[in-house]
């Protein structure tokens, strides 16, 4: 899934069930904070972020649940795939979103996983749970676009 924009970033990997299952509030671009295999296993492209979330611990935020499959190539010193990675974010950053997540119950999801300048990127938002009915409105609403091209598509 290596692609580049036009921006100059290469998107390893976006989290495209994440924006049926939250409504996105605001977007924050964080560091992470990697080991050197673990750097090698996403320049071939490989993190699973689909099941992942970010909490706060010791006042930093950390990603959880994602999953880095280690390196082949890599001996001894492998990373581990599961582990809890830093996020590397401001001051004003991280307070805004333990605020946010203590007081208002939003979560944070990360959404994409990217390459900019060299560097691995991290697109976090602020979410809120959709409710099942929200879900299936959006099921509808796509399926009835979807109906709607193949329609004009037929008559033109």
């Amino acid at each position: 899934m290596n692609k580049k924009t036009k921006s100059g970033l290469k998107i390893i990997s976006h989290n495209r069930k994440a924006s049926f299952n939250y409504s996105f509030k605001e977007f924050f671009e964080a560091g992470v904070v990697l080991e050197s295999s673990e750097v090698k296993s996403l320049r071939n492209g490989k993190i699973n972020i689909g099941e992942s979330y970010a909490a706060d611990q010791n006042g930093e935020i950390y990603l959880l649940n994602s999953h880095i499959p280690s390196y082949k190539e890599s001996s001894y010193n492998n990373h581990d795939p599961k582990r809890n990675r830093k996020l590397l974010l401001n001051k004003r950053e991280i307070n805004k979103l333990i605020g946010r997540i203590n007081r208002e119950g939003y979560t944070i999801v990360p959404t994409k996983v990217y390459f900019k300048k060299g560097k691995a990127k991290i697109e976090i938002a602020v979410a809120k749970g959709k409710r099942e009915y929200d879900k299936r409105h959006a099921k509808k609403k796509k399926d009835w676009n979807r109906e709607k091209a193949r329609f004009f598509r037929k008559s033109s």
